[in-house]
């Protein structure tokens, strides 16, 4: 930990110049990468290099590295003036490109110069790394042209050098396991930072997956992510539940905001609970109204036994929470079966609806019933009254609809395996 110390005061001082309260994170992460590597490692390695050049008797072959340490010295200041990236990062991957190359021709080739033109592939990558991967297949190429210029030039530079076959051969390990060591560890950093992308992004998938289904059922879901139609189905049988809560604008008068916010919120999450066991379609919650299917859009031959069940469970929950009986809160419950279409309306904030006769006398039956009862109509009572006892409540005026024949639902005739 005390080693790091030094490294990340270099790191505060490079992500300081130039930086502009703008940079998105990304762009401020290149920026101090590209300072700390010309300013903190490459300059003071070029005039160490330099200096040995001179000391074996190379002054031009000392004079490029040199030259490097100051125009890279010089793009930075200007850079930390004008912060201007695209100079900087055009100035620096120039400088690595050209001068190890110049460095070759004036030590007498690839031998000689121990193949320091290797020197000249941490341009194309920088260019990826730094933030211009489009340009980067274009410093490529020119890395490979002075390559083989350095090859076709080669009868016509010097034999012999000052340097010491020692020093020759020191240099070679040492270009070929520098420029080594940083083409694995750019590619280490884009293998990691492809592996964090896609983590990430499987995160997100997830998020926006389980977003999806809290709105639309699983099936549906699926359609739309995959085809691009509109989505509207025909259902011969499906039962329809509408749950509401009885004197609720009174009560909402009588509460504090959060408060009854808090009230629906733990009924209806009881009432979800239930939508999971039973394995219907929550269609949607208008104030203290909840509607609930069973049908669609998973055909099922017993959708009004299940949502005959889950009604029983409504009622026996209200009836059994303090919180319902302190507050003396009813549900009026009302189901019908009948054929239904359901299908997906509008673009943005869409929803999973359902239309038909069948649907709204669903709903007369909720506003017609009474607190604390569940009353049915007869296509219900039909389906369900082998296995459930219902008492006939005889004909009730609703609305739109004239008289209708109508039971409540009162329990299971045997012990429900659920």
């Amino acid at each position: 930990m005390v080693g790091l110390v030094p490294f990340r005061r270099l790191a505060g001082l490079a992500a300081r110049i130039g930086a502009d309260p703008a940079d998105s994170d990304d762009l401020r992460l290149q920026k101090t990468l590209l300072v700390l590597g010309g300013s903190f490692m490459f300059i003071p390695a070029g005039i160490i290099w330099g200096i040995v050049y001179f000391v074996f008797g190379e002054p031009l072959a000392g004079a490029i590295p040199l030259s490097y340490s100051i125009f890279s010295t010089i793009s930075i200041v200007i850079f930390a003036f004008t912060r201007n990236y695209r100079f900087l990062r055009f100035s620096q991957l120039l400088l690595i490109l050209l001068l190890p190359f110049l460095l070759q021709a004036a030590l007498g080739g690839f031998v000689n110069a121990s193949a320091v033109v290797l020197w000249s592939l941490i341009c194309p990558f920088g260019a990826l790394l730094f933030g211009a991967p489009r340009d980067a297949p274009r410093w490529f190429v020119a890395y490979v042209v002075l390559v083989v210029v350095s090859g076709l030039i080669q009868p016509f530079v010097r034999l012999v050098n000052n340097l010491p076959p020692a020093l020759v051969l020191f240099f070679f390990v040492a270009n070929i396991a520098a420029v080594s060591a940083i083409a694995f560890m750019l590619l280490y950093y884009f293998v990691g930072q492809k592996d964090t992308f896609l983590r990430l992004l499987r995160v997100e998938q997830e998020k926006s997956e389980n977003l999806l289904l809290n709105i639309l059922p699983k099936e549906i879901a699926a359609i739309l992510k995959n085809e691009n139609r509109t989505i509207a189905d025909h259902y011969d049988g499906a039962s329809i539940l509408f749950a509401d809560m009885v004197n609720f604008t009174p009560l909402t008068a009588a509460m504090a905001p959060a408060d009854m916010i808090n009230l629906l919120n733990e009924v209806f999450s009881y009432f979800d609970s239930l939508v999971e066991k039973y394995d219907v379609e929550k269609i949607r919650t208008i104030g203290d109204s909840y509607m609930v299917a069973a049908g669609v859009p998973r055909p099922c031959p017993d959708h009004a036994h299940v949502l005959a069940r889950m009604a029983l469970d409504i009622q026996a929950y209200v009836r059994s929470n303090p919180i319902c009986v302190d507050k003396h809160i009813d549900f009026r419950v009302g189901i019908n079966s009948g054929p239904v279409v359901a299908g997906v309306i509008g673009r943005k904030k869409f929803i999973y609806d359902l239309w038909g006769d069948a649907v709204n006398t669903a709903s007369r039956m909720e506003s017609h019933g009474a607190p604390g009862q569940i009353q049915i109509t007869r296509e219900t009572y039909e389906l369900i009254k082998d296995e459930f006892v219902c008492e006939r409540r005889g004909k009730v005026m609703v609305k739109g609809k004239g008289e209708m024949e109508t039971w409540y639902l009162v329990k299971t005739r045997v012990t429900d395996p659920l």
